[in-house]
């Protein structure tokens, strides 16, 4: 199957127009995610790896140091200033007391769900004001971006 030069062209406009819209949206969020995270002490690094902790059971410091792109020296720092704040937790696993494994709070699992549903009524404010039509053309180009980032 052939593309058109047209479709090109209107894939490359609505692609220079999501990219606009992914920019301004990334600038407003984080402002907005900048306010709520100096409420609670937080660093963008700190977020970032509550994050992804509170879609595992636990993570060990290896795994953190790879999400992260850290050094497991820098990942150790980290997780040590989450779990001073309490939103962190370490344990050792049963067969080797020497892996050290990470668990988030009840204290981090709030705070992520509460900055979360901060940024989801913000997507939501957007997508109401945007014509009914429009909101299911975004649903299959969200999933596949999503795949798209995850596979990197």
């Amino acid at each position: 199957m052939q593309v058109s030069e047209e479709t090109t062209v209107g894939v490359e406009q609505n692609a220079d127009r999501l990219a606009d819209f992914i920019m301004f949206a990334q600038r407003s969020f984080l402002l907005d995610l900048s306010k709520e995270l100096n409420k609670g002490n937080l660093s963008y690094a700190q977020f970032f790896l509550l994050g992804y902790l509170a879609n595992e059971d636990f993570l060990t410091m290896t795994d953190i140091s790879k999400k992260m792109g850290h050094s497991t020296a820098a990942a150790t720092g980290l997780v040590d200033r989450l779990e001073k704040l309490g939103y962190v937790q370490r344990l050792h696993a049963a067969e080797d007391r020497r892996k050290v494994m990470v668990q988030i709070t009840r204290k981090g699992i709030e705070t992520v769900g509460r900055l979360r549903n901060s940024i989801a009524e913000s997507i939501s404010q957007v997508m109401t004001a945007q014509e009914s039509g429009d909101v299911e053309d975004i649903q299959p180009i969200y999933s596949q971006l999503r795949e798209f980032i995850a596979a990197r």
